[in-house]
């Protein structure tokens, strides 16, 4: 089963090449861990939302850019150990500084269900985050699989949708408070790739107009006004050279 661990963070935007050289100098750390990918999307188009938004799930301040990031393991107990070592490892302690507030990051761990398409060179990213009613889980897994096919028909590259499994409640921010969370509902962790932002921009007419998109709003699986989404642009990619273990899903 592929695991993700999915990140929001707030960056001071004159941080921008501090974050990413940050983030790369970890990376041939946490691939020896076992991390198979590290993406750090930042900020390009997030948009400010009526009820939940990316940048209030962080608090951003109006300095800082929001990054939707993740990290991708062949499995949860290989993120486990992971982890671990993170904690224990001194070669953390000797990266200094974070170029941001970590108080106000939020990041969880979250099992992948849907992973379609053939993936490659990325050039630009959708992220969502949303909140489905756990008993409307298979629902929305059907709903979903029919969106990626659509999305993958108009140029994406890689479709995946993850279920929260460890979330926990943060001390200022996470992800049940960023998607304003109800009782008996789940946190999904989404994401769709492309090969450039020309690409998305083309085609994403084309996909809002294609039939197999629209969707009777009293019947959706989930509630949309609490969904938070942007598009954001990778300023680091890092992949393991054995990715053999991202195709498998729960």
């Amino acid at each position: 089963m592929t695991y993700v661990e999915g990140f929001i963070v707030a960056v001071p935007t004159a941080n921008k090449e501090v974050y990413r050289q940050h983030a790369l100098g970890a990376w041939p750390m946490f691939s020896e861990f076992g991390m198979t990918r590290l993406v750090e999307g930042w900020g390009d188009d997030v948009p400010d939302g009526k009820v939940t938004d990316f940048k209030g799930a962080v608090q951003a301040k109006p300095d800082e850019t929001v990054l939707f990031s993740w990290c991708e393991y062949p499995s949860r107990a290989v993120r486990d150990a992971a982890g671990q070592k993170m904690r224990t490892d001194p070669r953390m302690q000797e990266m200094g500084q974070m170029p941001f507030d970590g108080m106000r990051m939020v990041y969880g761990g979250f099992s992948v269900m849907i992973d379609e398409g053939p993936g490659g060179k990325m050039g630009h990213v959708d992220g969502y985050v949303l909140a489905v009613p756990e008993a409307n889980k298979e629902a929305y897994r059907a709903m979903a699989e029919k969106a990626a096919d659509v999305f993958l028909d108009h140029g994406a590259t890689r479709v995946v949708e993850a279920w929260e499994d460890d979330v926990a409640d943060g001390k200022v921010t996470d992800f049940h408070r960023a998607v304003k969370i109800q009782e008996g509902e789940a946190v999904v962790f989404s994401w769709v790739e492309w090969p450039s932002k020309e690409v998305r921009e083309r085609n994403w007419p084309k996909l809002m107009e294609d039939e197999r998109m629209k969707y009777d709003p009293q019947n959706m699986p989930f509630d949309g006004r609490r969904m938070i989404y942007g598009t954001f642009a990778p300023i680091v990619d890092e992949s393991a050279k054995d990715g053999s273990a991202r195709r498998d899903v729960a």
